[in-house]
């Protein structure tokens, strides 16, 4: 038997126990732009957003990439109406129109109270719902993209349907969620959710070689872990927005791990059905409803066996946080850093790929978002926190892989030694790449704040 040690989004450290097909690499568009997102429906012209300009540095060039986003007269509300009638699924066909139907805002709050009163939103969600629509739509007023209230209104729209199609009908996540993409996109849905909330102007992605590299080995068979910190529940997304241009396949196929939390939140649920996860409970909330306790250590461990699984089958992108959660700032000088690394939990992730039997390699990643979506100041034990949105640059950067045998040659055979040194290794390459992305994005230095280990560039552009 091995013990795992999971850190997820938003929850703390999870101890497990366990016992000891290839993903296809996914064709690039056709285009010349990479990453096209296109909504198509029956007896509607197709609409095309190229995310790649929609926030360049030029105003103009933002305003023109906006007003093709927004040119269809009718919203993507029509477009998400339209995919969900022509789905079989009786759960879709038999849900209420009232926030698909929304053509204003005040159908659309009115649409939450309506809700409430016939017994079908619960009066908390209704509130964390009506928080959300402001927040966002300050967020994305406040970017001076054009038609904003367009944008807000189709987002929220899809979103309220989202939510209230899971209270009426709660989706079960098993131990191996694979996104959802029909016949409704969950994916796409987040990722047209998330966009406008990125100044791509002021975003950075660094070492897009590695990523390229990675790519490679993954269509050699090779499994990929990414040691990362975890800023927002929004890092999902953000990921797959800063790669799509140039690394859809990575985008797309990333596995993440994620705690309950974002599994069983109302607002969060239906953003986390449009990812891979391998679903785990925390287990600092194992306790909370003694009753429940067998029956999350089982789901535990069937988790763990199906990453087992995974791992052994190769062409896997594993993305985890060994910090215990989101990153959060320092009390007393407000400065945001990531979150120190469990050395245990590294060490249990590191041997699970060396025991797959599958080539493996582990990178430390680096990510820097925490203004879009920032978390709470401290850990909340409740589910439903209130979530502050904002429109900012984000940055994501990734170094070659860091090889645990290299490290352990100069630990004298001390193994605990070996294990401690490895997991700083990870965290000291990690905050050095933030740093570089929170010179750039937050320092204004742009391009400018590269450094020999970390090239930075805007692939969109």
């Amino acid at each position: 038997m091995s013990s795992l040690t999971f850190f997820t989004a938003q929850t703390p450290r999870v101890s497990l126990s366990f016992s000891s097909s290839r993903l296809s690499s996914s064709s690039s568009s056709s285009s010349s732009c990479r990453g096209l997102v296109s909504f198509r429906s029956s007896g509607r012209p197709s609409t095309t957003i190229c995310p790649c300009v929609l926030h360049s540095s030029s105003s103009s060039s933002k305003v023109k990439a906006m007003a093709e986003m927004v040119k269809d007269k009718e919203s993507t509300v029509n477009v998400a109406v339209n995919v969900v009638a022509s789905g079989s699924n009786d759960k879709e066909t038999s849900h209420s129109r009232t926030f698909l139907d929304a053509r204003t805002e005040h159908d659309l709050l009115s649409g939450i109270r309506k809700e409430v009163e016939a017994g079908m939103l619960p009066p908390n969600v209704a509130t964390g719902m009506e928080e959300l629509y402001q927040n966002y739509k300050n967020a994305v007023i406040k970017s001076g993209v054009p038609r904003a209230d367009d944008i807000v209104l189709s987002n929220m729209a899809v979103a309220f349907d989202r939510v209230s199609l899971d209270v009426e009908d709660p989706f079960d996540f098993s131990p191996h969620h694979k996104a959802m993409r029909e016949p409704f996109d969950y994916y796409m849905f987040g990722q047209n959710y998330i966009r406008p909330l990125v100044d791509f102007s002021n975003s950075y992605v660094g070492n897009i070689s590695v990523f390229d590299e990675m790519e490679q080995k993954l269509q050699q068979g090779h499994n990929i872990v990414l040691i990362s910190n975890h800023q927002t529940e929004a890092d999902p997304a953000i990921i797959a927005l800063l790669l799509e241009a140039t690394n859809q396949h990575i985008a797309e196929k990333i596995i993440y791990v994620a705690g309950d939390r974002v599994l069983t939140d109302p607002l969060c649920k239906p953003f986390s059905m449009g990812r891979n996860l391998i679903c785990v409970y925390s287990k600092k909330h194992m306790l909370d409803v003694p009753e429940l306790a067998e029956m999350k250590r089982k789901a535990n461990t069937r988790s763990l066996k199906e990453m087992a699984l995974l791992l052994r089958g190769g062409s896997q992108i594993v993305w985890i946080a060994p910090s215990g959660g989101r990153d959060r700032p320092d009390p007393l000088t407000e400065e945001w850093y990531p979150a120190p690394f469990d050395a245990s939990s590294v060490d249990n992730m590191r041997r699970l790929v060396e025991h797959s039997g599958t080539p493996g390699h582990i990178y430390p990643l680096a990510l820097l978002c925490h203004n879009i979506m920032p978390p709470p100041l401290e850990v909340e034990k409740e589910i439903g926190e209130k979530r502050m949105i904002s429109f900012d640059g984000a940055g994501l950067s990734v170094v070659t892989e860091i090889s645990f045998r290299d490290i352990a040659a100069g630990c004298c055979n001390h193994e605990e030694q070996a294990k401690e040194a490895y997991t700083q290794a990870l965290y000291n390459s990690v905050t050095e790449q933030y740093g570089v992305l929170k010179s750039a994005i937050h320092a204004k230095k742009g391009l400018q704040a590269s450094i020999p280990s970390v090239s930075l560039s805007q692939p969109w552009n």
